[in-house]
């Protein structure tokens, strides 16, 4: 099929018709949205965990035709659901050619594009913009000005065609302008200054813009998408009343509300498929410490809330993770590459930097509160896997003196050499579905598990310096109290 290169080819193609020359963008979505769900086709792929909440709202406001709101913390998934809603653009639409703001070339706003159309009538020459083509993103900063978003008079283009200030073939358009017949997004709307959310006030109510005192109607037909914080998102924040009130749909996202889902979003996400020989395993328990490490910090009171932990935490977490591991097999030459617990202990640089800390977390510092937090996650997890498990054999084993230290840089056999003299936790790692007779590094990977799994549920003790050792236990110690005239006890 040849595509139209003039005014007067695209009036006899299916752009043509009647109906599709005036189609707005809100219509256009809308019209491709419904088809989708009719054919049950899926409409965010990559989104995860958001089909019972998010989604249904996503679709309610596109097929009202309202614009839109995304309220969430960092690592959302707010911009990437942004993205995808250029899937519900046409794949191509018209356009007036070399037009800066993407005009219709049956309704052109320009008065370039009108000037142009009336001198050439039907041979005036159109382009065709793709989806993707269609779609500007902004990230809202304080220094943001309403020449980056609505435009600006270039003094330069006025002098050189002797034109006056005024006249709107001197304006150099903005973002919003040039979004014209697509989508429009902004991220973390709140940080825009006050005067710039009222000119984004006036678009959505009158179709107007000012520019430098000068008013010029300009009916853009354009969807515009919207992120932020719920925190800043209020009238105490830093977003005016009336914009608010213009935003036809306000949608809430949430992070993974299962381990699974944040399990899933992980492997999707994370750079994991490094060896096509399939020389990597990670075991299922080390992916979910992995992820509970980021339930763990959203739950944890020295963690900032209002600041939120990023569902790229767990993802960075898990690369690193894998990176020791690799780096292990490298240096001990081993053909088989396995994640360890003592690998996650060493991705503490990945995890640190995610985390906002409260003032009581500011004063344990962040590595502790980030140790802190994966003892609490392997501790969660290994009562998932051991709850009704007896490992009284294990801890009397390190009650008899027993002590054992292992490094992420000792070789799986080396390590399973040292393992296996404590009696009777080889034949623990069953559970996980590991044997004895299995290769030593799932079999070492698996029992360190249950060694850090006593010591996160303080059934034995553990130190950089020691390695694993008895739990200490509380001592009783008679003094006698001056005040009262008895003796008492003191546990220590």
């Amino acid at each position: 099929m040849n595509k139209p290169k003039t005014l007067g080819e695209l009036k006899s193609s299916a752009w043509g018709t009647a109906s599709m020359q005036q189609r707005s963008v809100k219509d256009e979505m809308r019209a491709n949205l419904t088809r989708k769900l009719e054919k049950g086709e899926p409409l965010f792929p990559g989104i995860i965990g958001y089909e019972d909440t998010v989604t249904p709202q996503v679709v309610n406001a596109i097929l009202s035709k309202h614009n839109m709101i995304l309220l969430g913390l960092r690592g959302q998934a707010k911009s990437r659901i942004l993205r995808n809603l250029t899937a519900l653009l046409d794949e191509e639409i018209p356009v007036m050619a070399g037009c800066e703001i993407n005009d219709n070339p049956f309704a052109p706003l320009c008065r370039a594009c009108r000037s142009s159309l009336q001198e050439k009538g039907d041979n005036v020459p159109i382009a065709l913009l793709s989806s993707a083509d269609r779609y500007v993103e902004k990230l809202a900063t304080p220094d943001v000005t309403i020449a980056d978003i609505i435009g600006d008079v270039d003094p330069i283009r006025a002098a050189r065609s002797g034109l006056h200030l005024s006249d709107e073939l001197t304006i150099h358009y903005g973002l919003l302008p040039r979004s014209n017949r697509g989508i429009f997004a902004i991220n973390e709307l709140p940080d825009l200054a006050g005067k710039i959310q009222v000119g984004l006030f006036n678009i959505l109510q009158e179709g107007d813009v000012q520019i430098k005192g000068y008013p010029i109607r300009l009916l853009l037909d354009v969807v515009i998408v919207f992120t932020a914080n719920p925190e800043d998102y209020t009238a105490r924040g830093k977003i005016i009343t009336p914009l608010k009130d213009r935003i036809g749909s306000e949608i809430r996202t949430h992070y993974p509300a299962t381990l699974e889902h944040g399990i899933a979003i992980t492997e999707q996400e994370a750079w994991l498929a490094r060896h096509a020989d399939e020389r990597l395993t990670i075991p299922k328990y080390i992916k979910e410490i992995v992820e509970s490490i980021a339930f763990q910090a959203r739950e944890d009171k020295k963690v900032d809330k209002r600041s939120g932990v990023s569902q790229r935490l767990p993802i960075s977490v898990l690369e690193n993770v894998v990176s020791n591991a690799e780096r292990r097999a490298i240096f001990n030459k081993e053909k088989k590459i396995v994640p360890r617990v003592c690998d996650i202990y060493a991705a503490l640089p990945s995890m640190t930097g995610k985390i906002e800390l409260e003032y009581e977390g500011e004063l344990k510092g962040a590595d502790n509160v980030a140790q802190e937090l994966v003892r609490n996650a392997v501790g969660q997890i290994f009562t998932r896997y051991f709850d009704a498990v007896d490992f009284q054999q294990i801890v009397n084993w390190f009650d008899l003196g027993g002590t054992l230290k292992l490094s992420d840089e000792t070789s799986a056999q080396e390590s399973f050499d040292q393992l296996r003299v404590i009696q009777g936790l080889a034949e623990r790692a069953s559970v996980l579905g590991v044997k004895r007779k299995e290769d030593p590094p799932l079999l070492v990977s698996a029992c360190e598990f249950i060694l850090d799994g006593l010591y996160a549920l303080r059934k034995i003790s553990r130190s950089q310096e020691k390695g694993y050792f008895a739990s200490e236990k509380k001592r009783s110690e008679v003094f006698f109290d001056d005040q009262t005239g008895r003796a008492r006890k003191s546990y220590n």
